[in-house]
Formats: C-alpha cells, sequence, structure tokens
C-alpha cells in the first residue's frame, strides 16, 4: 500500500499533539470515529457572522461598506497607475475587485465627475488637461487628480445546493470536520460559482441554495486573512420569521485551504460555533500541521520562519515575503515552524512537516520560496516543472531522465497536505483532535521520489 509508510509519520505527529492537549487542556477527546449521518434541522441554529470595522484586527478592516477616501493624487503616486489600483493602495486591505464594483456602481468621482464605465469623456484636470481619454475602470490617475471614492455595498454572492460527495472525518450538532480534495476550492467567488466545498455542504445539508455574505467575495489569492476569515451561508429560500428561526441551518467557513491544498477543514454549523472557532483562528490556538514535498533541502533542517507577507505588487495573485523596512500597512505578520521528516531523491526533494503559528494566505508557500525550497508543483511560487526536473537531474545523475519526466510531469498541484487540525470543541470545550493521511496523487509522487533515493 502506498500509504503505508505514511501511518508511521502520522502516528508520531498524532501522539505528539495529544501529549500537548494533554499538557494544555482539561479534557481531551480521542480522534473520533467517522460519521457520516445528516444532522437533524430541528436541532441548528443559524449561524450570524457579520463582521464590522470593530472586528478588525491589527488594523486590517473585515468590512469596508460605506469606506470614503477623499484625496488628492500626488506626483509620486501618479506613474501610469490605473485608478482601481490607485485606490487601492490607499484603503487598506481592500481588493481591487471591491474597488471597482464601487467605480461601476457610480460612487467614484474624479475631479468632481462621476466615472462610469459607459462614458467617454475624461474628468477635467487643471494641472494635465486631457481629451477623449475614455474614463473607466482602466482610468490612469494623474498628479492632482481630486478623487473621492465611497465603498458600495457589498451585494450577496447566490450559491446554489450540488451533490458533491463530501469526505467527512467527523460531524455532530456544533461542527462538521471534513477532509478536502485536492483542486476543491472552498467558498463561491466571482467567475467560480460551483463546485465549491461550499456548494457541498448546502446540499449536505439540505438546502436548494443560499447568499453567501459577510465577506470579501474574491478569489483565494486575495489578501483576506485565513484568520480573520468569516463566511455566513445564509439560505435565500426562507421567509422572514424563517430567518430569526433559531431552528434554520446557516453553515459558517471559519478558514479555508488553497483550491490545491488537500485536507482537514472545519465547518460551524451554528451560531455559538462560528463564533467561537472564529476567536480560536484569531488567537491562533488551533493546531494545524500540514506536510509538504519541497524541491530541495532547507540550510537547517529545522526551525522557525517569521517574516512578514504582503501582496506582490508585481503580480496580484501572488503574496511575497516582506523583509527589512519594506513592511507595509497591508504586509502582515506570519511565522511558520518547520522541520524535515525525510530526505527524498538524494537531496533532490524532501517531506517537510509544517506548523503554523498564524495563518496567512498561502503562508507556507510563500515561506518555502523564502527559505529558497518551494514546493513541487507550486508554479505560482517557483516550484515550476522544470526548476524540480532540474534539481531531481543534478541530484540524480545515475536515474534514467524518463523516469524523472515521468514523475514531475504526473504532478498537477502544489505538494501540501492539511494533515492535522486540532481546536476546542465550541459546545463542549474537549480538545478534538483529527488526523488524515494525504491523498493518493501526493503519497503516489512520495513513492516515486523514495525508490529514487534507493
Amino acid at each position: 500500500m502506498l500509504l503505508q509508510r505514511y501511518y508511521p509519520i502520522v502516528s508520531e505527529i498524532q501522539e505528539k499533539d495529544k501529549m500537548l492537549a494533554l499538557s494544555s487542556s482539561p479534557t481531551f477527546c480521542q480522534f473520533p470515529p467517522r460519521h457520516t449521518f445528516r444532522f437533524r434541522v430541528s436541532t441548528l441554529v443559524k449561524a450570524l457572522s457579520s463582521t464590522t470595522s470593530a472586528d478588525c484586527n491589527a488594523g486590517v478592516r473585515t468590512s469596508y461598506e460605506g469606506v470614503k477616501l477623499e484625496e488628492k493624487v500626488a506626483a509620486e503616486g501618479a506613474a501610469k497607475t490605473r485608478l482601481d489600483t490607485w485606490i487601492s493602495t490607499k484603503i487598506n486591505g481592500i481588493s481591487r475587485a471591491r474597488v471597482q464594483s464601487s467605480i461601476r456602481a457610480g460612487l467614484v468621482c474624479v475631479n468632481g465627475r462621476i466615472v462610469d464605465k459607459d462614458t467617454n469623456e475624461a474628468p477635467k484636470n487643471t494641472h494635465h488637461p486631457v481629451k477623449d481619454l475614455p474614463v473607466k475602470v482602466s482610468y490612469a490617475v494623474r498628479t492632482g487628480d481630486e478623487v473621492n471614492c465611497t465603498i458600495a455595498k457589498l451585494q450577496p454572492l447566490r450559491a446554489d445546493a450540488e451533490d458533491i460527495p463530501l469526505d467527512i472525518i467527523y460531524e455532530d450538532d456544533h461542527v462538521l470536520v471534513v477532509n478536502k480534495p485536492p483542486h476543491m476550492v472552498v467558498h463561491p467567488a466571482p467567475g467560480n460559482p460551483r463546485g465549491t466545498l461550499v456548494n457541498a455542504v448546502l446540499n449536505h445539508c439540505s438546502l436548494p441554495n443560499a447568499a453567501l455574505t459577510d465577506a470579501e467575495w474574491l478569489s483565494e489569492a486575495d489578501d483576506v486573512s485565513e484568520d480573520d476569515l468569516n463566511i455566513d451561508v445564509h439560505p435565500t429560500n426562507q421567509s422572514t420569521c424563517e430567518e430569526t428561526d433559531p431552528c434554520s441551518i446557516r453553515p459558517g467557513i471559519v478558514h479555508r485551504l488553497d483550491k490545491g491544498t488537500s485536507g482537514l477543514l472545519v465547518v460551524a454549523k451554528n451560531e455559538h460555533s462560528h463564533a467561537n472557532l472564529a476567536e480560536q483562528f484569531k488567537a491562533h490556538t488551533v493546531n494545524r500541521v500540514y506536510l509538504s514535498v519541497t524541491s530541495g533541502l532547507p540550510t537547517s533542517a529545522s526551525g522557525r520562519v517569521e517574516v512578514h507577507i504582503g501582496r506582490d505588487l508585481n503580480n496580484r495573485i501572488r503574496m511575497t515575503a516582506i523583509t527589512g523596512n519594506k513592511y507595509s500597512g497591508s504586509s502582515r505578520h506570519a511565522a511558520s515552524r518547520y522541520k524535515v521528516l525525510e530526505v527524498l531523491a538524494n537531496g533532490g526533494a524532501a517531506l517537510v512537516e509544517w506548523r503554523l503559528e498564524t495563518g496567512r494566505t498561502h503562508q507556507i508557500r510563500v515561506h518555502a520560496k523564502y527559505l529558497g525550497i518551494p514546493l513541487v508543483g507550486d508554479e505560482l511560487y517557483g516550484g515550476t516543472k522544470d526548476m524540480t526536473l532540474s534539481l531531481l537531474r543534478q541530484k540524480n545523475p545515475c536515474v534514467g531522465h524518463l523516469q524523472l519526466d515521468n514523475l514531475v510531469s504526473s504532478i498537477e498541484r502544489p505538494c501540501l497536505h492539511a494533515m492535522v487540525l486540532g481546536f476546542k470543541h465550541p459546545c463542549t470545550g474537549k480538545y478534538m483532535h483529527f488526523s488524515c493521511p494525504p491523498p493518493v496523487d501526493f503519497a503516489e509522487i512520495l513513492s516515486q521520489l523514495r525508490n529514487i533515493s534507493k
């Protein structure tokens, strides 16, 4: 069995985590058996997780509705900068997509003129008069432009129930723990409304559709801190009375995994659980252990990475490590611990364990790149097939090129798996500990790398 060699590693990590739990918590829950039963609608209360500016952590907002910006464009900020990009740099933490929605809603003015996607007249600028330029989302600001912006109300995103199988690790009336497969997005977003974990959960909860509110509806690449994530799933087929009925179902997402990442994820099933779990994630008390396969070996076999993470200004779908005096208002403190569990392919790769102290977007992927060991299969952060193949050939000159080519060509995602998840049960206070080995694709890559090492 491909997974047999995982179990010593999983067992060792699980026993270590159990000892930590016993020493830090008065109660401890052994790894519970799987349950696939559906919870009863009558036993659930709705999850309510509205977020306001009062919920901000470290100065970063979780709600932007009504936020206003009135500012004149300075010379240093006007070098061919798009209007939406310029505004997004002035409002800490907001996404460019949210700014674009506000522009299209007619809530942005330049020099007293409303910027509209259908208008072809440029706003008047006495400093640099320009004629016949389209004033739209892509309008480039100029020195002296006076910009007024009000962020539009976030419109709920509709999600429909879909009959997608869920690998349920544990379920009770308060929480649902699932083993997310690779290539599944956690929640719907513009351009990706179907096939997500939320769609599957709606079906599991016997809800035909829902409106997703109280979150920035962006792709997983946007820099919403995982520790601050709150997604409310609100059924749309309920009457006003049903909406206030504590028996109505309204699950909540309090953290997420990247599309390519497999592994454990918890979903809250009522108001109390949602609020309690959200606080645990914000307090960094949730135990999260990941397994990865990296390209190459780190300089030290174990260590701690503590470096800020922020948006890569050259690629908005990518995050980057922010070092030295380059900290900005949008960068966030991030810390991870790593340990090499096994050297693979004579140093061409490694099986590395990661323990998160914080939960930032793409944190492990960014920290792995920062250490010079990008995850195998992570095209966005340097773990390209060409890079992986080059290093494997360098470390294994006696291995046939065809064998290495076939190995690398089979990699379809970043080799990252959320193996361990531990938290205090939001109702009982007991420490809940879950673990699951990586899926078949991860195991197959690991097996092939081990064969090269022989």
